[in-house]
């Protein structure tokens, strides 16, 4: 079935690259209601191509609903329990560590943004993830998650590697939070 896709995709893409090739080499007559007809019909083929391209490069990374309430609900629930404050461990403290190595301006984005340790890393297969639209959106609710399970699994044998590992992983979720994409935080060295 995927590989009926694969050809089908490579079908309409090689259509739409001749058509739009044929359209902008030999364009209608606007004279007639049929080369306006064609003209119209171009535009909203090659609207319809370019939506599906931007969608297909986005991808689908980010959790699911259900996973996303789950970790507002969480969130929540620890921000109402200070209780849970004598629960913290050493990945928790450097997390804080990373937070406080931040730059001024910075810190003043995560006032309003939690920072979430989350252990369904392997799952996502993932060090970190940042929820929600950039920051000068603001049209969803904003939430950086680093994963304590990959990152310790990858890199804590070192603990300076680690801890550099989860200053970097942060500052990269940051990053998407103030409107980088992903090649652009990679341009960034993070």
């Amino acid at each position: 079935m995927d590989s009926l896709r694969s050809i089908l995709r490579a079908a309409a893409a090689a259509a739409f690259t001749v058509g739009l090739l044929l359209l902008l080499l030999n364009p209608p007559s606007l004279s007639g209601a049929g080369g306006l007809l064609t003209l119209a019909a171009g535009v909203v083929a090659f609207i319809l191509v370019v939506g599906w391209a931007t969608v297909a490069l986005m991808g689908s990374d980010g959790p699911s609903e259900e996973e996303f309430e789950r970790l507002i609900r969480r969130s929540e629930e620890l921000a109402a329990s200070p209780h849970l404050v004598a629960e913290t461990d050493e990945f928790d403290v450097m997390v804080a560590d990373a937070m406080d190595r931040l730059p001024p301006e910075f810190l003043e984005l995560l006032k309003t943004t939690p920072v979430v340790v989350s252990q369904r890393g392997a799952e996502f297969g993932a060090y970190g993830h940042y929820y929600g639209g950039n920051y000068t959106r603001g049209d969803y609710e904003h939430r950086i998650v680093l994963y304590q399970d990959t990152l310790e699994r990858d890199f804590g044998w070192d603990p300076e590697l680690l801890r550099a590992q989860v200053e970097r992983t942060l500052r990269h979720e940051l990053a998407h939070h103030i409107g980088w994409n992903e090649p652009g935080v990679r341009g960034l060295g993070l």
